[in-house]
C-alpha cells in the first residue's frame, strides 16, 4: 500500500464553475483517486475554494458586499456543484480558515528564515481609477520577446517566458481595460534563482522516470531558463497578513494569493487530520519519502505547480543555494507528478462568462445525469490536447455509448434474469465462449487500471467500453432467450456468465461512473455501498468557530467496497425487473434547446 496525495486545483470563489473547469481538475482527479483507492492505496484527496486576491475585492465592491460575504456565497455554490458531480474529496475546504492562515504564515516564516524570501523595492501595477494593486495575471499586453498580444504580467503563454508586468508593451487591465500605472513599492520576493539548481535536479529526476506528460515536462523545464525573483506579497487589504514585525500590522500589505493558494494543499491535509482526531495523520502523505503526490489542474496553472510550489517546498526545507533547515512541519516531499490537462472549448469557442459562452456545472446537473457529463469528459476531454464540447456530441455519446452500450447490457441482462430465473443463477459447465468472455473482462483490470494509473484516462474508458462491447456480443451470440425451453440449464449458465461479466464491467467503470455503478450493483440485488459518494457537511472553523460547508466522505476500502478486480457473484441473490440506468436523450431537442440558451433565447417561450 502506498500513501497517495491527490492535490486538486483550487477553484476561485468568484462565481460558479463551468464544465471547462471540472474537465481540467475535477473529473480526472476523481477517476484517478477512486481507482487508486480500489487498487489498495491510501488516498488523500484535498482541495478547496481559493478566496483571496484582487478579483474578489473588485467583484465584492461591484455587488456592494464584503469580500468575505462574496467568498462565502461562492464557496457554497462550488462545493454544491462538486458534490453533485460526485467528486470524492476527503476534504474540500477553503483558504479563509484560521487553520489555513496559520499554515501559510508558518511556511512564510521558515522560508524567510532560510533566506529565500527577500524584501526589495520594485515597480508594481496599480489601477489609476481605484488605486488598487493589479496582480500580474490581471495585466495583459504584448510580449516583449515574441510579440504575442495577450501575454500576461507574469508569463507569456505563447513563448513560455516569465515576464514582469512593466515589461509588457501596451499594457492594459483585464479588470476594466484601463492602462495601469506603475509605482515603486516594497515587497517580499521568493528567490527563485537561488533555488534553480534544486528545481532543475528535481525536474531531471521526473524526466528520467518517464511518467510526466511530455508537454508538461517541456513547459516546466523551459521555465528554468530565465528564473527571476517573484514577488510574494501585494499592496492589498484582502489576504493573509505578512507574519513579520513591521509588516503584520500594515493593513495594506498581504501575502500574494498564489503564495497562499498552493499552500492550501498542505493546510487542507492538516485540517483533514485535525478533523479526523489524529492531528499528525497528514504527515504520512507529506513527510514520508515513499509517499506519492499528484497535482491536477489546467495547463494555465503549470507554472505555479511545477515551479512556484516546488520552490516554496525546497526553500522551506532549506534545499537551495542559501541552505537552511525545515520548520515544524518537517521535510516536505515535492510533487511526484504535475498532471495538467489542456483546455476544453465549447461549440468551437473559448469559455467566457462575460460573452455568454459558458455552461455551468450546476445547469448541466439540473438537466442531465452526472455520469453522462463525467463520461463525456473522460472519453472526450482535454487530456493531452485541447478538445471541444458540443451538445451534439454530448447527446450522441450519451445515447450511442452509455445508453445503447453499457446501459443496454445492464438492462437486458437483469431483465432476462428477472423474467426467467428471478435470482442470480448458479454456474453450469463452461464452454470456450464462456471462458473467453470472462477472460476478457478479467484482463480489463490490468489494461484499464494501468491506463488510469498512468493518467491515460481516455484510453482507460475506451478499453472498458470495448470490454462492454465484447460482453454484449457474447450475450447476443449465445441467445439465452431462444433456449429457455429447449436447454434451460444452459440458459441459466449463460445468464450466470453474463451477470459475472456485467459485475466485472461495473467495477471497471466505477471510477468513471460512480453513481451508476451503485445503481448497477443494486439492480442485480447487491446491498451495501460499492461506489461511495461525497457528503456535503456543515462544520465550524476549528479555531474561530465560523460556519462553512465541506466535502468529505468515508472512501476507505471496507467490507462492502470491492477492491480492483473480479469478485464472484452470489447465486441465489434475488433480481427484480430493472429500471434503466441511463436516460436516452432526444438529440435534436437537446441541441436546439441548449444552443438556444447560448443565444439567449427564452427557454420557456
Amino acid at each position: 500500500m502506498t500513501h497517495v496525495l491527490s492535490a486538486v486545483a483550487w477553484p476561485y470563489a468568484n462565481g460558479p464553475r463551468h464544465i471547462g473547469h471540472v474537465a481540467g481538475f475535477g473529473v480526472p482527479s476523481d477517476v484517478f483517486s477512486r481507482y487508486m483507492r480500489m487498487a489498495g492505496h491510501d488516498v488523500l484527496m484535498v482541495s478547496g475554494t481559493d478566496e483571496h486576491g484582487t478579483p474578489i475585492l473588485v467583484q465584492a465592491e461591484q455587488e456592494g458586499v464584503t469580500p468575505q460575504a462574496l467568498a462565502d456565497r461562492y464557496n457554497r455554490v462550488i462545493a454544491e456543484d462538486l458534490h453533485g458531480l460526485g467528486l470524492s474529496y476527503d476534504l474540500f475546504t477553503r483558504t479563509t480558515t484560521a487553520n489555513h492562515y496559520s499554515v501559510v504564515q508558518e511556511m512564510f516564516r521558515t522560508v524567510h528564515r532560510n533566506g529565500y524570501m527577500v524584501a526589495r523595492k520594485g515597480m508594481g501595477a496599480i489601477s489609476p481609477s481605484t488605486g488598487r494593486t493589479l496582480p500580474d495575471r490581471y495585466v495583459e499586453g504584448t510580449c516583449p520577446i515574441c510579440s504575442f498580444d495577450g501575454a500576461r504580467g507574469d508569463q507569456c503563454d505563447n513563448c513560455g517566458n516569465q515576464l514582469d508586468a512593466i515589461e509588457l508593451k501596451n499594457p492594459r487591465s483585464r479588470i476594466n481595460g484601463e492602462t495601469p500605472a506603475f509605482v515603486e513599492t516594497e515587497h517580499f520576493y521568493l528567490d527563485l534563482p537561488a533555488l534553480s539548481e534544486a528545481l532543475g535536479s528535481w525536474l531531471q529526476t521526473r524526466a528520467e522516470n518517464g511518467r510526466w506528460r511530455p508537454n508538461v515536462l517541456k513547459f516546466s523545464t523551459n521555465l528554468l531558463e530565465d528564473l527571476k525573483p517573484r514577488a510574494m506579497t501585494r499592496d492589498i487589504d484582502w489576504g493573509i497578513p505578512v507574519p513579520l514585525a513591521g509588516w503584520e500590522d500594515n493593513p495594506a500589505k498581504r501575502l500574494y494569493v498564489w503564495f497562499d493558494a498552493v499552500i492550501g494543499y498542505l493546510s487542507a491535509s492538516v485540517e483533514w487530520a485535525r478533523r479526523s482526531g489524529d492531528a499528525d495523520a497528514w504527515r504520512a502523505w507529506w513527510t514520508d519519502p515513499s509517499a506519492e503526490s499528484y497535482y491536477f489542474m489546467g495547463k494555465d496553472n503549470i507554472t505555479f505547480h511545477s515551479q512556484i510550489w516546488p520552490a516554496e517546498l525546497l526553500a522551506y526545507d532549506g534545499r537551495g543555494a542559501h541552505g537552511g533547515s525545515p520548520g515544524p512541519f518537517g521535510s516536505l516531499q515535492l510533487p511526484t507528478e504535475v498532471v495538467a490537462s489542456e483546455f476544453l472549448t465549447m461549440e468551437g469557442k473559448q469559455f467566457s462568462s462575460s460573452r455568454g459562452v459558458v455552461i455551468y456545472v450546476r445547469d448541466v446537473l439540473a438537466r442531465y445525469q452526472p455520469d453522462a457529463l463525467r463520461y463525456f469528459i473522460s472519453a472526450a476531454g482535454p487530456e493531452n490536447n485541447d478538445s471541444d464540447f458540443t451538445w451534439q456530441e454530448f447527446a450522441t455519446r450519451t445515447n450511442s455509448e452509455l445508453v445503447a452500450g453499457w446501459g443496454n447490457l445492464v438492462n437486458r441482462t437483469a431483465s432476462l434474469i428477472a423474467k426467467n430465473v428471478g435470482e442470480i443463477p448458479a454456474a453450469g459447465e463452461f464452454t470456450d465462449a464462456d471462458l473467453a468472455v470472462l477472460a476478457t473482462t478479467r484482463a480489463g483490470f490490468d489494461s484499464v487500471g494501468s491506463a488510469i494509473g498512468a493518467h491515460r484516462q481516455r484510453a482507460g474508458i475506451a478499453e472498458a467500453m470495448r470490454v462492454v462491447g465484447e460482453v454484449n456480443k457474447y450475450l447476443t451470440e449465445q441467445e439465452p432467450w431462444k433456449i429457455k425451453n429447449s436447454d434451460p440449464e444452459r440458459m441459466r449458465h449463460v445468464l450466470h456468465v453474463t451477470a459475472q461479466a456485467v459485475a466485472d464491467c461495473r467495477t471497471l467503470l466505477s471510477p468513471y461512473l460512480p453513481t451508476s455503478a451503485q445503481q448497477v450493483h443494486e439492480a442485480f440485488g447487491g446491498t451495501g455501498t460499492v461506489s461511495p459518494l461525497p457528503e456535503l457537511r456543515e462544520v465550524t472553523d476549528l479555531d474561530d468557530g465560523r460556519p462553512y460547508p465541506i466535502l468529505t466522505g468515508d472512501y476507505r476500502r471496507g467490507e462492502t467496497l470491492p477492491a480492483w478486480g473480479s469478485h464472484p457473484i452470489v447465486p441465489g441473490t434475488p433480481v427484480g425487473p430493472p429500471t434503466p440506468v441511463f436516460t436516452k436523450l432526444d438529440v435534436a431537442a437537446v441541441v436546439e434547446e441548449e444552443l438556444g440558451r447560448l443565444r439567449g433565447d427564452d427557454p420557456s417561450a
